[in-house]
């Protein structure tokens, strides 16, 4: 693609340079404020004409017979409103540079006119950029099919594009799916033995939203540490007093395992129970569940810090990506030393717990996969988790991105901000 860079003291002669080497029908695909001034990038409407025949044609001769054709009309469409917008573009750009040059007390504010005309080209300028990854996409599975269809099963297994993007550009040529198993096994985090909480020892609360399974969880971490260590040596201590039944729930569990539990509701009544239990090898906190977004997660991530307490993050498997995302950025914070996955019979597919704990750079301690205590809670097997994440399904699902589909797919999920986060190859 022949686009040009075009950069001047202000946009009227930016616009004037855009006029002069790409004619009035030129189409505009960026327009940014530089140190230099204004840059412009554009190209000629025949060039971009020539480029989406190409594609079109490339579509005709590749593409299955009961391929919809409606692509082409697309680019069609875009590309006559392209050439219709540039020569408007140039020359509301001039008018208006005109008229602020010539009055200096002209309005800071665009007119309506002006105003229906700047998101008119926002439109087609997002319109172009979708159309030119959908191009790109499609290129990219005729030039390196193998690459395409790791990312497609990576995305249909609940990785998000973001991350399969980022580590299959890294990809060698002979790379394939073990290639894509030992980088993920490479930037998964997982809790050493000098780590593990229960070995350790000390005071630690499970946090996490309604439902992901704290009360549960608690009593299977307590009941390694009974087996380890003896019942006199841990204790239970529960914040929840706002859930009818919860105190009962967790006295339940105690009485069965042998091992204290005592009811907190404040910083103060907190710091004084612990002081009480210094002689405990292990101490485990049950809290209330509440959605990520409530007030209390800011107030209790401050009970637990001024109390010195250590934070757990429980992460249910069967939430979409966006939902973990959240539940992570409410839930961060100085004092939290890791996640457990949980619910993990119930998930489908593993790749959105895992693709959240990589990208959030998060240590996973243990796994649960069950409500029985304490069998269900497991160390964690990256063989399993990984044949777990990609073993295909017999079932066909409605979710999943089809071959012909994923061009569309990724020019669409391209628009989405790219992490920041560096990962290893």
């Amino acid at each position: 693609m022949n686009a040009r860079k075009f950069i001047a003291v202000n946009s009227r002669e930016a616009f004037k340079l855009v006029r002069i080497e790409l004619g009035d029908d030129a189409v505009i695909l960026s327009n940014r404020k530089v140190a230099d001034g204004v840059e412009i990038v554009a190209m000629c409407s025949s060039e971009l004409s020539r480029l989406s025949e190409t594609r079109m044609n490339e579509t005709k001769v590749s593409a299955p017979a009961a391929a919809p054709a409606a692509a082409p009309t697309l680019n069609k469409q875009a590309l006559n409103q392209a050439n219709a917008l540039g020569a408007k573009v140039l020359d509301t750009n001039i008018k208006r540079e005109a008229a602020v040059a010539t009055r200096e007390d002209a309005p800071a504010a665009p007119s309506a006119e002006q105003a229906g005309m700047l998101s008119e080209i926002k439109t087609m300028h997002n319109m172009l950029k979708e159309q030119m990854a959908c191009m790109a996409w499609g290129d990219m599975q005729q030039r390196d099919p193998k690459r395409s269809t790791l990312m497609r099963d990576m995305i249909n297994v609940g990785f998000s594009p973001v991350l399969s993007k980022q580590l299959l550009d890294k990809m060698p040529a002979n790379g394939d799916i073990s290639w894509v198993h030992n980088i993920l096994k490479h930037n998964i985090r997982i809790a050493s033995p000098q780590e593990d909480i229960v070995a350790r020892g000390g005071v630690y609360a499970l946090v996490g939203p309604t439902g992901v399974g704290k009360t549960t969880t608690t009593a299977k971490l307590a009941a390694r540490a009974v087996v380890r260590y003896g019942a006199d040596k841990v204790a239970l201590i529960t914040t929840d007093s706002y859930r009818i039944g919860a105190h009962e729930q967790l006295k339940i569990y105690g009485k069965i395992l042998g091992v204290t539990v005592h009811a907190v509701r404040d910083t103060e009544d907190l710091k004084m129970t612990l002081s009480g239990l210094k002689h405990k090898h292990l101490v485990l906190i049950d809290t209330m569940g509440v959605s990520q977004r409530d007030c209390r997660v800011a107030e209790q991530a401050e009970m637990f810090d001024a109390a010195c307490v250590k934070r757990l993050l429980l992460l249910n498997a069967t939430s979409a990506g966006g939902t973990l995302d959240d539940v992570v950025n409410m839930y961060r914070g100085t004092g939290l030393i890791g996640c457990i996955p949980t619910k993990l019979d119930e998930a489908v597919t593993l790749g959105t717990v895992l693709d959240v704990v990589i990208r959030h750079k998060l240590t996973m301690h243990y796994i649960t996969s069950g409500q029985r205590v304490p069998e269900d809670m497991h160390e964690v097997n990256l063989e399993y988790l990984l044949h777990r994440t990609f073993k295909v399904s017999a079932k066909p699902t409605a979710f999943a991105v089809q071959e012909l589909e994923f061009p569309a797919f990724m020019a669409g999920a391209g628009a989405a901000p790219m992490s920041r986060a560096e990962y290893a190859s």
